[in-house]
């Protein structure tokens, strides 16, 4: 939709068409045969090719938006592969706006560039190109770079994080010493890519790691967060996230021991310093405890506010005047320009404009007064902790009496509230900065809704309107026309992109660094040549912040010189885009299906064999593993099934399910009807259970099995499951390869399967198999009947025609059919006694 309407609103007439479930797969193929450039989903393509419902021989060439995410098993290098194999002469080209990730393509296994059958060796640096690159630096934005400085309390939290994050990482390499050492520095660790990198290591070894080892991973998470939180959010933000670590034991595990490092507590002092002080009134000016005092008031600590401000915030509200004095004298430019302020994620836009419209005191006192204002313990740990700083630091010890408790009421309802908004934040720091970015939105953006609804009111006037979606901005000023807008963790990927074209600002202040906006707007004005950008880049000096950016910036030049130096030095093969029959690439693995030879059968001669095929449901092409199959030589036919994912001969039926679909499957008992429907019209029912290749090959942890069967076990429902459907067969894979492989093994010396007749079997399919005479209801009601189990009901349904014969039957018949006089009593009393009076002869028994 957003190249679409680029290409609309820059006057294309024959604009790209969509493919999409709305299209009916009858008039699909009518539809490719128009012509024209299409837009399809990948589910979709894949689908179409495999029922040739598209003509691949009309295809002039594909275009690959976003090639750094293509590997070899998923669905667009599918797509490609089975496009050149029909297709010889058309066009493949690929292109990715991420440099590091391009550049993998040609460090290791070169994976992108071998299964995009693409020219990826061709593959330069377009920032570079010399025509690029001078039309670049013609059209430079204006920058002006305000470095911030940091206070001293944030400059000393700041080295005590580092100092501990230093040590956790020695801990890390001391207990793992095959980890690489290179990605353990610190400045790695510091960067965002640090947890998909530790998640790579370990990810595979979880199961067989020690406590000390996770206990360090979710330390060095912790860590992380409270960097960002010190250079990104305000005080009282850092110290409610550090006040709820330290008070939340479900954090830390049990060998977690930074808390007790002497940085530790210089952090939570300085931390404290920043937001309050306890005055002290009762000491005299020589240090010495006044004889004339209150007892009652000796024991009360009185808060001194201190809200320290971010010093960001200051630099920010100067650049804003600066631009309202620009604005005020614009007359040669046009009249005011729009201003864009971009800030990491919603939070810290929202802080940014209840500052803007209400100032930091205002704002901070009502943070502090929502978090802080009825916390009764504060201030007897901060007089700890300094004290405890003090004596470290061989300073005099206080003189005066030991201070207690602090009087202060607080409501069951607040308190309660206090401990939900502590346990949110510790349970964000577990996860990835995607998903923070997506649940990350606090509570200031609820209250500010309200509590600064009437002055954003008088502020901006009703016709207030940019044509975006909600989330997505912050309006502050009307005139001239002044939005904040996050940088990550919008719905809409191109959001920032919108905003640029449909504001058109002038000024643009980067209230934090992103390597990517920056290149982004480069772009933006780049294709607006003569008209001013100016940019405000904050950051402060000396930070993490900072060191962050730059290394970002420093691997995006060294893979860009890595790009450049291997096109220069690669030596390009003559077939290289999968054009002749003998591409590597487009050979499946099987052996043709042309002849095979077995040397038990006539001699050896050759016999004509049967090409292998697999019937795929529909939502299974989400998945990676219908592209494996077909690249071992096995046909597949894409239908819409009822029971079962696959269907590999007519008497094998596969459901599979990965770990998180299993454990909900068991939880909402969807796996038990799909078990029995599957038991039910097929001889060899499986359940494949397939675990990710990137992680543990472990269904639960270590030590974590029970003895004893447990309602929210997930191994105790597996073995219910199997007990309740003895023909169900378990196929436990490490990854797809190996699933495909099985695939393969199991469909040997079997007939094929018949589509027609897949998608016929639904739940409440008439349809029964050709070896089962007897209808499945009357099956069901006999096996819910004591006494009969899976093994003596085939017995009893072949020497009973009916349950109308069976009630006649005495129990030395039923004891003879079903082998067993115990079941057959249990059958009997059940048919033949009322309820009362199977209890009464229940009890006489005993």
């Amino acid at each position: 939709e957003y190249f679409i309407d680029q290409l609309r609103s820059d006057g294309v007439v024959h604009l790209p068409r969509r493919v999409t479930n709305e299209i009916t797969n009858n008039t699909r193929y009518e539809f490719y045969t128009q012509g024209g450039v299409i837009f399809a989903t990948s589910r979709i393509l894949v689908v179409d090719f495999l029922t040739d419902r598209i003509p691949a021989n009309l295809i002039t060439g594909i275009l690959v938006y976003k090639a750094h995410r293509i590997i070899e098993s998923c669905q667009e290098a599918f797509i490609l592969r089975l496009y050149r194999q029909k297709n010889k002469q058309g066009f493949i080209k690929a292109f990715t706006d991420n440099a590091r990730s391009a550049d993998t393509a040609f460090s290791g296994p070169p994976s992108v560039s071998k299964n995009q059958l693409a020219p990826m060796y061709l593959c330069f640096p377009l920032r570079f190109h010399i025509a690029v690159n001078s039309f670049l630096e013609k059209h430079k934005p204006e920058v002006v770079e305000i470095h911030v400085s940091m206070t001293p309390a944030m400059l000393a939290i700041q080295t005590s994080i580092l100092d501990i994050l230093n040590a956790c990482l020695r801990e890390l390499k001391r207990y793992n010493p095959a980890l690489e050492v290179e990605d353990l520095s610190l400045e790695n660790a510091i960067g965002k890519p640090f947890d998909k990198t530790i998640r790579h290591y370990l990810d595979p070894l979880w199961h067989q790691l020690g406590a000390k080892t996770k206990s360090l991973v979710q330390d060095l998470k912790i860590l992380r967060t409270l960097l960002l939180y010190l250079t990104q959010y305000d005080c009282v933000t850092f110290l409610n996230l550090l006040e709820s670590l330290k008070a939340s034991e479900k954090a830390f595990g049990e060998n977690s021991g930074w808390l007790f490092l002497d940085s530790s507590t210089s952090m939570f002092v300085n931390a404290r310093a920043r937001v309050y002080r306890i005055a002290d009134e009762k000491l005299n000016q020589k240090g010495k405890v006044s004889e004339k005092r209150d007892v009652k008031k000796e024991n009360e600590l009185k808060r001194e506010l201190v809200l320290e401000s971010n010093p960001k915030w200051e630099a920010l509200r100067e650049v804003l005047k600066e631009i309202e004095n620009e604005n005020n004298n614009s007359e040669d430019l046009g009249g005011p320009g729009q201003v864009l302020i971009c800030a990491s994620d919603d939070r810290a836009c929202a802080q940014l404009r209840e500052y803007i419209i209400a100032g930091a005191e205002a704002f901070l006192t009502r943070l502090y007064n929502k978090t802080f204002g009825k916390d009764e313990r504060a201030g007897e740990v901060w007089i700890k902790d300094k004290k405890a700083v003090k004596s470290k630091g061989n300073a005099r010890p206080d003189t005066g009496p030991q201070a207690k408790k602090a009087k202060l009421t607080a409501s069951s309802k607040q308190n309660k509230h206090k401990k939900q908004q502590d346990q949110t934040i510790i349970q964000m720091i577990g996860k990835t900065e995607e998903e923070k970015q997506e649940e990350l939105q606090v509570e200031d953006n609820k209250e500010l809704s309200s509590s600064q609804e009437s002055g954003i009111e008088e502020t901006i006037p009703e016709d207030f309107h940019v044509n975006l979606p909600s989330d997505c901005y912050y309006g502050i000023f009307k005139n001239p026309l002044t939005i904040i807008h996050p940088l990550q963790g919008c719905n809409d990927p191109y959001a920032l992109t919108r905003v640029l074209h449909e504001v058109e600002p002038r000024y643009v202040v980067l209230y934090d660094a992103e390597l990517t906006f920056v290149r982004q707007l480069e772009i933006y004005k780049a294709s607006r040549p003569g008209k001013p950008l100016r940019v405000y880049f904050l950051i402060y000096g000396g930070s993490t912040e900072e060191q962050r950016y730059l290394t970002a910036l420093r691997k995006e030049k060294e893979a860009f010189e890595k790009l450049i130096r291997e096109k220069a030095s690669m030596v390009i093969p003559e077939e290289r885009e999968g054009r002749d029959e003998t591409n590597l690439d487009l050979i499946r693995d099987a052996k043709p299906a042309s002849v095979s030879t077995d040397t038990r059968k006539a001699g050896g001669q050759e016999q004509k064999s049967v090409q292998q095929t697999v019937i795929v449901d529909m939502r299974e092409f989400r998945s990676e593993l219908p592209s494996l199959i077909h690249r071992r030589g096995i046909d597949i036919e894409p239908v819409t099934l009822e029971v079962g994912d696959y269907i590999l001969t007519p008497d094998i039926c596969v459901e599979r399910k990965s770990i998180s679909d299993l454990i909900g499957s068991l939880n909402n008992g969807r796996l038990y009807t799909q078990c029995t429907s599957m038991s039910r019209y097929y001889k060899r029912p499986i359940l494949l259970i397939e675990f990710d290749p990137n992680k543990s090959f472990s269904l639960i942890p270590r030590g974590s099995l029970h003895q004893e069967i447990s309602s929210n076990d997930v191994t105790s429902k597996l073995t219910l499951l199997t007990l309740h459907f003895p023909k169900l067969r378990i196929l436990w894979c490490p990854s797809p390869h190996a699933t495909a492989e099985l695939f393969e093994e199991l469909k040997q010396n079997h007939p094929q399967p018949d589509a027609e007749t897949a998608m016929a079997v639904t739940a409440d399919s008439e349809i029964l198999p050709e070896s089962d005479k007897y209808n499945p209801g009357p099956q069901d009601f006999l096996l819910k009947m004591p006494g009969i189990n899976a093994k003596n009901c085939r017995a009893l349904m072949n020497h009973v025609k009916s349950i109308a014969e069976l009630v006649t039957l005495s129990k030395d018949k039923l004891t003879k059919i079903l082998g067993n006089a115990a079941n057959a009593t249990q059958l009997f009393d059940f048919i033949h006694l009322t309820y009362g009076e199977a209890i009464s002869k229940g009890k006489s028994k005993r």
